[in-house]
């Protein structure tokens, strides 16, 4: 398997020592036999040698040269991708509902990452086996438009621009209701539920900030459809914002509240329909959009 980098940034191995940073993006290997590695030199932090406690800084590169456990590695898969615009340092695609993004508990197969294994094989290590370009994600349920990273460089790069909020993302959502303000902002906390930890919720022992802003489109008699920008990028934001402010996606079955029958709403309505970004090594502004699909279009036009 070949060598593996990571490029370290704020909220993202910062602070942490070599070692746990190590076991933790590369779960085949524990903390000790990561230790071991760095002895043997096996890892190294901006080309050099590093001790295990070293504490990682923003913006160094860790290379390691280990072998993973074949039956470990992410299998690339011959899945179909609708792709919008390609170079050698980024991959733009439209996402379906339904694909989650990267191999996790339950889910090693099928997912977006085994699909772009595929297409583009070069990106194994960037970033790890399990993710490898990833510097975003969307919901299983969630469409739309994504940028992967295709080199390290741009991988380091996107990832800043995300911590940063120079990306701009632009979301299209129906929600239950009518909005009392034609546009506005969420700026409500979120974290963990207090009692019901696989949620996300206002109610929490962990606020993080989480700022959504929103502006109505069109209404309907029962349901408003809303352009969404987040402005931060917490699990399931928009969800629990919505969600909190009275309005809950349709198709929501996680934190919409009663039913929502699936024949009328056959998963979540939340498409991720525009996305700009500055090139990270050209600096080129760059935006890309993906039309509202046949399902949701339908949806649409069900509710007229």
């Amino acid at each position: 398997m070949p060598k593996q980098a990571f490029l370290i940034a704020t909220g993202s191995g910062a602070g942490e020592r070599l070692d746990v940073y190590l076991a933790r993006r590369l779960q085949d290997f524990t903390r000790s036999e990561f230790q071991r590695f760095i002895d043997l030199g096996r890892v190294a932090v901006n080309g050099a040698a590093k001790k295990s406690g070293y504490k990682l800084k923003d913006g160094d590169r860790v290379e390691v040269d280990v072998i993973v456990p074949e039956a470990a590695a992410t299998a690339a898969e011959d899945i179909p991708l609708r792709i919008l615009y390609s170079d050698p340092d980024v991959i733009v695609l439209d996402k379906p509902a339904g694909m989650i993004v990267h191999p996790g508990a339950g889910a090693r197969q099928g997912t977006l990452v085994n699909a772009l294994l595929h297409h583009f094989p070069e990106i194994r290590g960037i970033g790890g086996d399990d993710r490898p370009g990833i510097v975003h994600r969307l919901d299983k349920e969630t469409s739309g438009v994504m940028v992967v990273a295709r080199s390290l460089a741009a991988y380091g790069e996107l990832l800043r621009q995300f911590k940063t909020r120079e990306i701009r993302k632009v979301y299209l959502a129906l929600v239950r209701g009518r909005l009392s303000s034609t546009a506005g902002r969420f700026d409500w906390p979120i974290g963990r539920h207090v009692k019901h930890g696989q949620r996300m919720s206002i109610k929490t022992r962990k606020p993080r900030s989480a700022i959504t802003d929103y502006q109505v489109l069109n209404v309907f008699k029962d349901f408003s459809l809303l352009e969404i920008r987040p402005i931060t990028g917490r699990t399931h934001q928009i969800r629990v914002h919505l969600t909190a402010a009275g309005h809950p996606l349709a198709g929501d079955r996680r934190y919409g509240a009663g039913r929502q029958p699936k024949a009328r709403f056959p998963r979540l309505f939340l498409h991720a329909h525009r996305l700009a970004f500055r090139h990270p090594v050209s600096g080129q502004p760059l935006e890309f959009l993906s039309p509202l699909p046949d399902d949701l279009a339908s949806v649409l036009k069900s509710i007229e």
